[in-house]
């Protein structure tokens, strides 16, 4: 598509939205770069989810990408979209563990899960305005806990003096 073409096709795309007074975009499955007259009018009200923990393995075959490299945690993203592939603010992520046999098939099962779980989560958090941007860090009102997850997992004896 030429640039000029997209550029209306976005155009046209936002104004719709907005006759229709819609106030948050989220796309799954979209696999295109947004175009720049859609984020203008959206900024910071469009939502996407990407099977990766960005900013490592954006694109296509996120999980592909976390398998062949070996990585031993992977999971997904919500992100708001800007103009670069995969590089906007980061909402909220998932971890999963990733295993030394695992596919890009096995992996990707279970970051699955984690999407259908963390993108309503998103929106609803957007829904109850406690989202807020700061340049590329997403401030959500009232989250704070502290948690974490190893793999591979260790016993806490390990880490015991004589143990």
């Amino acid at each position: 598509m030429s640039e000029s073409k997209k550029t209306l096709y976005y155009s046209h795309i936002a104004e719709e939205l907005k006759k229709r007074d819609v106030e948050l975009v989220v796309l799954a499955g979209f696999m295109r770069v947004v175009g720049k007259a859609l984020i203008d009018q959206y900024r910071n009200k469009i939502m996407n989810i990407h099977p990766a923990l960005l900013p490592s393995f954006p694109g296509l075959h996120g999980q592909k990408q976390a398998v062949d490299y070996g990585v031993k945690i992977s999971g997904c993203t919500v992100h708001f979209v800007d103009e670069g592939m995969d590089t906007g603010a980061i909402i909220i992520q998932a971890a999963v563990p990733a295993y030394h046999d695992d596919t890009e098939e096995t992996l990707s099962e279970r970051i699955l899960k984690q999407e259908h779980r963390i993108f309503p989560y998103a929106i609803k958090l957007y829904s109850e305005g406690r989202i807020s941007v700061e340049g590329r860090k997403v401030i959500i009102k009232g989250d704070r806990e502290d948690s974490s997850l190893i793999n591979p997992p260790f016993s806490p004896y390990i880490l015991q003096p004589g143990a």
